[in-house]
């Protein structure tokens, strides 16, 4: 009988932040974000002139661990999540860990996306959702191989999920999403009339 097996697969954590012990209130959160931003000169200056849609502390600030003890507590969460997918990803790590490189905050208005990227030196990112109202849209991951396959006809409709060369991932308020940072993946356009608000962070070898 023919057999076929699945190789080289693409793994996506979902869970829930509280899924590993502790919670975050994310009205707090999202209260300290909105606080945040609006101290954030050098970062509003930044999204403004990079054509960023809203605002992100990505290029402005170091420190949110510092800022906001809300934000210290996040961290504690994340990298307890990111050790679990360490170890589910059979990482070989000789000894050193995986530690937060960068954490920040992602407030997208109406109409804004933010278009297809990787991130470069990390070995794993991810995203954690503050607050995501109804037309926000959901997260797009490409399969890694698309650039090679020159000649591949496209897929069915019903084509099963792992067979697809896009996918779609919906989280909800409190989840965290991670992967590993060489896969490719962009936020489609917020529909809504309300800000679309997540933290994202990028954890490295050391």
């Amino acid at each position: 009988m023919p057999k076929i097996k699945k190789l080289f697969v693409t793994p996506l954590y979902h869970a829930a932040l509280s899924d590993i012990g502790g919670s975050i209130d994310p009205d707090e959160l999202e209260a300290s974000c909105y606080a945040i931003a609006e101290d954030d000169e050098a970062g509003q200056q930044w999204s403004e002139e990079n054509g960023y849609p809203g605002y992100t502390s990505y290029a402005s600030l170091t420190d949110l661990g510092w800022r906001s003890p809300i934000f210290a507590d996040l961290i504690k969460l994340l990298d307890a999540h990111v050790a679990a997918f360490a170890r589910d990803l059979a990482f070989d790590l000789d000894g050193k860990e995986l530690k937060l490189e960068d954490i920040w905050i992602n407030i997208l208005p109406e109409g804004g996306i933010h278009t297809g990227h990787i991130h470069p030196h990390s070995v794993i990112s991810g995203t954690t959702y503050v607050a995501l109202p109804d037309g926000s849209a959901s997260i797009k991951f490409e399969d890694p191989r698309l650039p090679m396959m020159m000649a591949a006809p496209g897929r069915t409709k019903d084509a099963p999920e792992e067979l697809r060369q896009f996918a779609y991932v919906a989280p909800k308020v409190g989840d965290v999403l991670l992967w590993e940072s060489w896969l490719r993946h962009e936020v489609p356009m917020n529909m809504s009339e309300d800000d679309r608000l997540s933290v994202s962070f990028n954890y490295a070898w050391t």
